[in-house]
């Protein structure tokens, strides 16, 4: 197996637990949460955001922004164009479509979020910090999600593409 083939499949590898990451929280813990009342629902968000950062959650969120274009530029190297066009591809739907979205627009909603005194907020300050984060946040992860998930397609083909 050559260095090239390793990368490549690497970054579908990551590119995938990423995606399967974001789907399953578009699945089940946004409507989970959703089900929660003001208070508990803000608690459980500040602690979900808090248990997110590990190594596990950026071994495949860091690992696909950065093994994708290493991926792509490999396989322009190596002359493998239809394959780069479709690795280009994906490190542009992960890097704008996840890593962007992310980083411009969740993590500022996170830091709203957990920067938010629940404890000594009145029910009127918990519902008001709700409905500023909810729908905006979950119209953001829909996005990532989706990007995620075609970035994952678009390399996994571009395995098949490598003439």
């Amino acid at each position: 197996m050559t260095t090239y083939t390793i990368v490549q499949v690497a970054a579908i590898v990551v590119a995938g637990l990423a995606a399967g990451l974001f789907y399953s929280y578009d699945c089940s813990v946004i409507n989970g949460l959703g089900n929660l009342p003001d208070k508990e629902y803000l608690s459980a968000f500040q602690s979900i955001n808090r248990a997110i950062l590990n190594p596990y959650f950026f071994m495949s969120f860091m690992g696909s922004l950065m093994l994708l274009p290493v991926a792509a530029w490999m396989s322009y190297k190596g002359g493998h164009m239809t394959s780069f066009y479709y690795m280009l591809a994906a490190a542009l739907l992960y890097g704008s479509g996840v890593f962007g979205v992310t980083i411009a627009g969740n993590v500022p909603l996170n830091n709203m979020v957990d920067k938010f005194d629940i404890t000594n907020a009145s029910a009127e300050l918990i519902q008001a910090m709700r409905q500023k984060f909810e729908a905006k946040w979950n119209l953001l992860q829909h996005i990532r999600t989706y990007a995620a998930i075609l970035a994952f397609i678009v390399s996994i083909i571009s395995l098949t593409k490598r003439s």
